[in-house]
């Protein structure tokens, strides 16, 4: 089975063919670290995620390429604010990034290349588009010509001579053309600056990616992806420079994700109505988060509200429950993973099993549909919740529901990697059971009341089973 995505640039689904056989240059637009990072922001990183994951579990060698912006005018009023520097608002928000997106279970990029470690190669960048006449110095700034590449527009699928730049600097004088965009921008007195042929200065917000996905990743990214409102400006104005530089496409396949509202309206800094990761990981479960941003396809709006996320909570729990459900009856059974299994029942699930894992695999084929995904996954909980109904089962089938279960978790992450101690050691629970079985045994029913309230007091939930007393945690 091919992947297919879904190109910005096409506007149609192609089938993806990496440019070198089981290896994918991949470049995701990273955050501009000034502050915490905003659920909008997590959209993207959770999603991309999950595509760098299934490429690599169909057997794809992925170089996973995430940028920090880690100086920028946003950054520069940051420090001002605070007393300090650029570079130390830098590094608190991105400890503060990667802590959030470990939160989150998103697997750290091959790389992640900062702005101020590449001062070299965007000069140099920029020096090439001087040199064949693409950009222009200006008062000490550096500006692009959009005219003079003849396909700007062509991503966004906008006229040229109907586009509006929302650049982070203001239009003026200095520029030859209104739609021009800036490569340099020349120091204000007191700001953070490098030297460069133009004078002291630091870079402009395109040119940062076109020329650090370049050193990384070569002329031609396989897929460059990002937020939707990524599209136009920014993503246009790397395909104009990079291209223009090199001649070369910047990306075979573009990938935007939609937006994010929040109570059916849009997230917006002027209505106030952003929430950051940190604090609605203090309330919400990480796996349901990511629930949330996957039951929808990424392409499409996404509407956060308590009920939304309270339908992702009360799915994961679901799912949890089935993998747990199916590991205590494997263990009831005396089997340990790894080990010979016993004689028993045939296996019968084999067809239905391979079947699910089709339909998986046939979904994240497509687009990297994940809502579709995540229904197969349900199929499976389905499947998996009849069978332990049975009072005889076969070891190999719940073995295999639960390999499947397995790998459907290790591109989607919507299980947690380990539970949670809550305060007690599962030794420690499993003492309190066992005491609380022999209370019951002797009649002494004060005794195993108290038990009892102890273990829900620690948020661990006792479940009755034919195989004995099961237990998890809330």
């Amino acid at each position: 089975m091919t992947v297919s995505i879904y190109n910005t640039l096409t506007r149609q689904r192609e089938a993806f063919v990496p440019q070198e056989p089981g290896k994918v240059k991949m470049y995701v637009c990273g955050p501009t670290v000034y502050d915490y990072i905003h659920i909008g922001n997590a959209r993207p990183v959770i999603f991309f995620d999950v595509v760098r994951r299934y490429l690599e579990s169909v057997g794809h060698e992925v170089n996973y390429i995430v940028n920090f912006t880690d100086v920028d005018d946003k950054l520069i009023r940051k420090a001002e604010q605070l007393g300090t520097t650029v570079p130390e608002v830098a590094d608190t928000f991105i400890d503060a990034f990667n802590r959030d997106i470990e939160g989150l279970g998103v697997r750290k990029a091959t790389l992640n290349p900062r702005v101020t470690d590449h001062i070299g190669e965007i000069i140099a960048f920029i020096e090439g588009l001087v040199d064949k006449g693409y950009a222009y110095a200006s008062s000490g700034d550096v500006y692009f010509r959009t005219a003079k590449f003849s396909e700007y527009g062509k991503l966004s699928h906008q006229n040229l001579d109907e586009l509006q730049m929302g650049i982070r600097i203001g239009i003026d004088e200095r520029k030859d053309d209104a739609q021009d965009f800036v490569l340099w921008k020349g120091a204000k007195p007191g700001e953070i600056f490098w030297e460069s042929p133009w004078g002291d200065g630091r870079p402009g917000w395109h040119i940062e990616c076109s020329a650090m996905a370049r050193k990384y990743l070569g002329d031609t990214l396989d897929i460059h992806g990002g937020g939707h409102d990524l599209q136009f400006p920014h993503h246009e104005c790397e395909v104009a420079q990079s291209e223009s530089l090199t001649g070369h496409p910047l990306a075979r396949y573009w990938m935007h994700n939609g937006y994010i509202h929040i109570n059916n309206e849009k997230m917006s800094k002027s209505l106030g109505n952003g929430i950051t990761v940190r604090a609605l990981l203090e309330r919400v479960k990480p796996e349901a988060l990511r629930y949330f941003m996957l039951a929808t396809h990424y392409r499409s709006p996404l509407n956060f509200s308590d009920e939304t996320i309270q339908q992702a909570e009360n799915s994961v729990e679901r799912i949890r429950n089935s993998r747990d459900n199916l590991e205590h009856r494997l263990k009831a059974l005396q089997v340990e993973p790894g080990q010979p299994l016993p004689a028993g029942p045939k296996p019968e699930l084999g067809e239905r099993i391979q079947a699910i894992r089709d339909t998986f695999h046939q979904k994240m084929n497509d687009d990297f549909n994940t809502p579709d995904a995540i229904t197969a996954w349900f199929e499976l909980v389905s499947e998996a919740n009849q069978y332990l109904q049975r009072e005889v089962v076969s070891a190999q089938d719940l073995e295999e529901l639960l390999a499947l279960t397995a790998g459907m978790d290790r591109v989607l992450g919507l299980l947690p990697a380990e539970q949670p101690d809550n305060g007690l050691a599962a030794s420690e629970v499993e003492r309190m059971i066992e005491e609380r079985i022999a209370a019951r045994k002797a009649k002494n029913w004060a005794r195993a009341d108290e038990l009892r309230d102890q273990l829900a007091a620690e948020g661990i939930i006792l479940e009755d089973t034919p195989q004995g007393i099961r237990w998890r945690r809330k």
